[in-house]
């Protein structure tokens, strides 16, 4: 039929359009906020396109929903303000003729919602995660240079070394200070090597030293010569799967560990797919605009409908974590709701003899009596 091919079409001309413009911004600011990140010590500057990637694939389920609403929105006011809508009308084609071509456009976005929220979402937060605790459970080996003072984020002490040599096995004048219980340690050494235990421990072993410690701004300072004093820099294990946070775990253990941090997350992910479906339903009756008025008005309420509908989700999603909500009792009433404002809509424009917004607020037309408002 050449209205449904019409309308496919154009929409996906529109959808593909603004899924780019989109995908833009949030590209933007996500290398601003992954650069901070790097520059404040949080990741690694050689992860920082993988770590863009990644947070890309997490968000592209929330893309795809704005997208698809967007784009269903800026077509079919544009068919309003071209009257291109009376034609259709003129025809015979109501509005609920609508729904089928766009749900049958939507349809692919709404599956690939799903499966990016079930599957990419926790995977991408998962290697995320693992990138940046890698990078803070490096050993204080990898980030040793000559003439650089070293404090590790996990120790208590601050290492310099002032010369090392290419294999990373000598090293020269090497400095370790520290401090436990109101007492600085200092320990200087003109030769030092590194060595790695049997059990993966590695240290910095100082040879024929000095130390000197005490209680800052006391004279009872000790000091004490060494033929070896080493320094342990490897000292936090690497973080299980266990210790990941709910968006990090896949789908199924959410199922198999119902608790209610799980259950909230589990309701995040549901919700992105139905979110899609209802954005479809509601940009339909949505789009209504006077072709003598402007052809913004439409896009006002979108943004609003948007942000409420996703701080609901992220309220509820909320409760069930503070455990104030049951599951269902949070994900069903939110989506039928929406979706039955949508129906209203619907109904309300097939009824031809309200006209224009104003009447959705009470604000129509009065009769007139005698010339008299």
């Amino acid at each position: 039929m050449i209205f449904q091919q019409a309308l496919r079409r154009e929409l996906a001309y529109t959808a593909g359009a603004v899924f780019l413009v989109m995908l833009t911004f949030m590209l933007t600011s996500l290398v601003i906020r992954i650069l901070g990140l790097a520059a404040n010590g949080k990741a690694s500057p050689n992860d920082v396109l993988m770590l863009i990637g990644l947070a890309t694939i997490g968000y592209l389920s929330i893309l795809l929903s704005a997208s698809l609403f967007i784009s269903t929105l800026i077509v079919l006011t544009r068919w309003y303000k071209d009257s291109e809508m009376v034609v259709w009308f003129s025809a015979g084609i109501s509005l609920r003729d609508f729904v089928k071509p766009v749900l049958q456009f939507a349809t692919p976005f709404i599956v690939m919602s799903l499966l990016l929220g079930m599957f990419a979402w926790p995977w991408a937060n998962e290697q995320s995660a693992l990138f940046r605790d890698r990078f803070q459970q490096r050993g204080v080996l990898s980030m040793i240079a000559s003439g650089r003072f070293i404090e590790p984020a996990n120790g208590n002490y601050v290492l310099f070394i002032e010369g090392i040599d290419g294999q990373m096995k000598n090293a020269q004048n090497v400095f370790v200070a520290n401090a436990e219980a109101n007492k600085i340690g200092v320990a200087l050494s003109h030769q030092g090597h590194f060595e790695t235990m049997p059990n993966g421990d590695r240290l910095v072993v100082m040879e024929n030293g000095r130390r000197y410690a005490g209680t800052p701004g006391q004279l009872d300072y000790r000091i004490l010569e060494f033929e070896r004093y080493a320094v342990k820099v490897d000292t936090k294990p690497p973080e299980t799967e266990a210790d990941l946070p709910a968006k990090s775990r896949p789908t199924l253990d959410l199922l198999r560990n119902p608790t209610r941090e799980n259950m909230g997350e589990l309701l995040w992910r549901i919700s992105l797919p139905i979110l899609a479906f209802n954005f479809v339903m509601i940009a339909i009756p949505l789009a209504y605009v006077n072709p003598r008025l402007g052809r913004y008005t439409p896009l006002v309420f979108a943004v609003l409908i948007y942000l409420t509908y996703s701080n609901v989700i992220n309220l509820a999603q909320a409760w069930v974590r503070s455990g104030s909500l049951h599951f269902w009792t949070a994900l069903v009433p939110v989506h039928l709701i929406v979706f039955f404002g949508a129906v209203m809509m619907f109904r309300y424009r097939q009824n031809r003899s309200l006209g224009g917004w104003r009447a959705v607020f009470g604000l129509g037309r009065r009769k007139s009596n005698g010339g008299r408002a």
